[in-house]
């Protein structure tokens, strides 16, 4: 797990329960995006004009023809959280090449998981809203939040073992493999095949660079730009420009840090306590008066995103994993028990991060409100449900698995 987790030795000692020696970035991050919501939904409550003004402030940056304006949220959305974008990309290519995903019997279970943990909430969220208004945010319940996810882990403490850890992050990864694909195929509009096709030469001219050997990242900023704006002016969402180039990123298996290694170490504390929270800053924040409250309980939306998300997820990973492991498809990491896989399953329904973002992608307006109702109470929902899960199923057997495992390391 170190590989996948940066460690603050010196932070983690000041929060209990998250670890004695050491605290990992993305439990920490989880902390700061929860501040962040909280911010965010305290403002837009006391103050919802400041909050709307701020937010879709329009910026432009450029000159004339040359120029690109956009509101306030949605440069943080389509530019910032382009870097959050490069470090899921670097996360899986190293997965592919030297984690979880490189084994097929390691990793045949958490794709499982992961394709039931997004299929079935997408079907209960059409299912509730096939005709209507609301049916183009079906990709909402299908995402998992890593940080909020591990941080609920994290505040576990030695109550799970590291296999269910690991089971967790792998599946988060597959899920964001999923959720990519999901932003760039389904969310994609007005599509410019000219703009496409210089994107793709923009990352032809990234591999050539690859091939010749060009590591220095700095080489790098110019065709990264170019094709992050050739995806903004083509209709796919300029943020997968972040994806693509964290995958053309080289990984060097063995026990030096190779490029991918390098840049995730440096970057991911960036995406982690800058991008994500200003991201949830300018994008949780909804009113939550009377009116809202009751507009959302009967909202189609609100409730499919929350089913989704609660009741899906819990259910769509449970099944196939346990559906796998009786066909004998794979087989669960090492101090993981069977009866878990519930706890984890619920756990994986806080959608907070991307959820938000497919909810920006798919609504305006009202439908949007209800949306991220239904995103934030899911997500406490089955974050409070999967820690009791979790809890529960680890007794003095648990225990002594976890404690082998210190003595191990």
């Amino acid at each position: 797990m170190s590989r996948r987790h940066f460690r603050s030795p010196r932070v983690g000692r000041y929060l209990p329960p998250l670890g004695n020696e050491f605290v990992s970035v993305e439990a920490l991050s989880g902390l700061v995006l929860l501040g962040a919501a909280v911010v965010a939904l305290v403002w837009a409550n006391i103050d919802p004009s400041s909050y709307t003004d701020v937010w879709g402030h329009e910026l432009t940056i450029g000159i004339g023809d040359a120029s690109i304006s956009l509101s306030l949220a949605h440069w943080i959305n389509d530019t910032l959280m382009t870097l959050f974008f490069f470090v899921v990309g670097l996360e899986i290519k190293r997965e592919l090449v030297e984690g979880e995903l490189r084994d097929r019997r390691n990793a045949v279970l958490p794709v499982l998981a992961a394709l039931g943990g997004m299929v079935l909430p997408a079907l209960l969220f059409l299912a509730l809203n096939a005709g209507g208004a609301g049916a183009d945010g079906w990709g909402i319940p299908m995402a998992t939040d890593i940080a909020f996810s591990l941080g609920v882990l994290a505040v576990l403490g030695t109550s799970v073992s590291s296999g269910v850890k690991l089971f967790l992050l792998t599946l988060a990864i597959v899920d964001d493999i999923g959720a990519i694909l999901v932003i760039a195929i389904f969310y994609t509009s007005d599509l410019r095949p000219v703009w496409l096709l210089g994107a793709l030469g923009a990352v032809a001219v990234v591999g050539l660079m690859r091939r010749v050997g060009l590591q220095h990242p700095g080489l790098y900023v110019i065709p990264g730009f170019t094709l992050w704006l050739c995806l903004y002016e083509s209709g796919v969402h300029a943020t997968i420009a972040g994806v693509v180039l964290g995958l053309l990123t080289p990984v060097i298996p063995g026990p030096t840090a190779g490029p991918a290694e390098r840049l995730e170490h440096r970057l991911h504390p960036w995406s982690s306590f800058l991008v994500v929270p200003l991201f949830a800053l300018a994008n949780a924040g909804v009113v939550l008066g009377a009116g809202a409250i009751e507009r959302a309980s009967t909202s189609a939306v609100t409730w499919g995103v929350a089913v989704g998300l609660v009741i899906g997820k819990m259910l769509g990973i449970t099944a196939l994993t346990l559906l796998a492991l009786r066909l004998g498809l794979g087989r669960l990491p090492a101090g993981m028990r069977a009866r878990q896989v519930v706890g984890v399953a619920a756990v994986a329904g806080i959608g907070f991060t991307v959820s938000l973002f497919v909810a920006d992608l798919s609504f305006t307006g009202a439908l949007l409100d209800d949306a991220k109702i239904g995103i934030l109470g899911a997500s406490v929902v089955a974050g409070a449900l999967g820690a009791i899960v979790l809890w529960l199923t680890s007794g003095p057997s648990q225990a002594r698995t976890i404690a082998s495992e210190h003595e191990g390391a």
